[in-house]
């Protein structure tokens, strides 16, 4: 018995031994990783760059800078006129950014021992106003003309739209600072109730000189609509199939939005617009899959992020008229999340 015992004892000892070995190449590959990381956001940037100073005079592009190097991951700013310029990089860094004229939401990750996720509002220069934890991963954001009502998207679980069984969480909060879960608000399906437990909402885009409107994505059952929502009502009615992730312009006539052609199994999102009032709905020529909240740069041309194939971590900013046979043309390199101020 008690070479049984003893034998049992050892086989323990190594094991927690080849344990406590693993954890500690992980511990120091983790931190080499952490370190390699830090270095390359003080390396000299990629693209000319000069220190974020107040956002400038309206009309200008905010966005993420992903050009490697220093102000890698920071919100930035081009003026309008010149979005291959010099931007000016801030030192917030943003997994997901949107403004206004004074005012930006930055949705980011707080990377330590334990993660955690956060939505924090600026003022033009950069100092933050009030903040609060997000309840998951960074998704979308928008803000309401006026700055008053911010819109956030994270997911709860998943990482991805095209992944089976992602949840999400999307809340608007009010100049109060009271904030709505969208999931709480009643979904008005063909004129009746939907009472699923397996709704997801995503995608909010307010609607200009509509304070108490807004437009977001809404799926249950397999099913997606664009749903118009009433701040004051709590409700989100479906108007349309199949539109994820709308963006309305800013005559309020028509809705931008990725459209999924590729089936359940595989996404492949294609960019559309939707007239409002007619219902008329126009797929554009862009052939790659565009999985982003689409941005209008004006009333007949759109912006969106893709990934760059040839650097990982590295996305470039497109720009596509609305015409069906309009071509994409690059309109940021190195950046994503695009959000343009009038």
């Amino acid at each position: 018995m008690s070479g049984t015992l003893t034998g049992s004892k050892a086989r323990w000892g190594v094991l927690f031994a080849v344990t406590a070995l693993v954890l500690a190449a992980a511990g120091i590959y983790a931190v080499g990783a952490y370190q390699r990381f830090e270095e390359s956001r003080t390396a000299a940037s990629s693209v000319g760059v000069t220190a974020g100073q107040p956002l400038p005079a309206a009309p200008f592009v905010l966005f993420r800078n992903t050009a490697s190097g220093q102000g890698y991951g920071n919100a930035a700013t081009v003026p309008l006129s010149a979005p291959g310029g010099t931007r000016a990089v801030s030192e917030q860094e943003c997994d997901r950014v949107y403004g206004t004229a004074g005012t930006v939401v930055c949705l980011k990750t707080n990377r330590g021992l334990v993660t955690a996720f956060e939505a924090a509002v600026m003022d033009r220069d950069w100092q933050v106003q009030r903040s609060w934890p997000l309840p998951g991963i960074p998704s979308r954001t928008r803000v309401s003309a006026d700055g008053s009502m911010i819109a956030t998207t994270v997911f709860v679980t998943g990482h991805s739209y095209a992944a089976s069984g992602f949840s999400t969480a999307t809340e608007i909060t009010l100049p109060d600072g009271t904030t709505g879960n969208l999931e709480d608000f009643a979904l008005m399906v063909n004129g009746e109730r939907l009472v699923a437990t397996d709704r997801n909402i995503w995608g909010v885009t307010f609607a200009p000189g509509q304070s108490d409107v807004f437009y977001a994505t809404a799926a249950s059952s397999g099913r997606i609509w664009l749903v118009r929502g009433s701040l004051s009502a709590k409700t989100l009615t479906a108007i349309h199939d199949h539109v994820e992730c709308p963006s309305i312009s800013p005559d309020g006539t028509r809705i931008a939005y990725k459209k999924n052609d590729g089936g359940g199994l595989v996404a492949h999102w294609k960019v559309a617009v939707l007239d409002l009032a007619s219902g008329q709905e126009t797929v554009l020529a862009e052939k790659r899959s565009v999985d982003d909240q689409i941005e209008w740069l004006d009333n007949r041309n759109l912006l969106y992020g893709l990934a760059d194939d040839a650097v990982e971590g590295d996305s470039n900013i497109w720009q596509l008229g609305t015409e069906p046979d309009s071509q994409p043309s690059l309109f940021i390199a190195h950046a994503w999340s695009p959000s343009v101020v009038r």
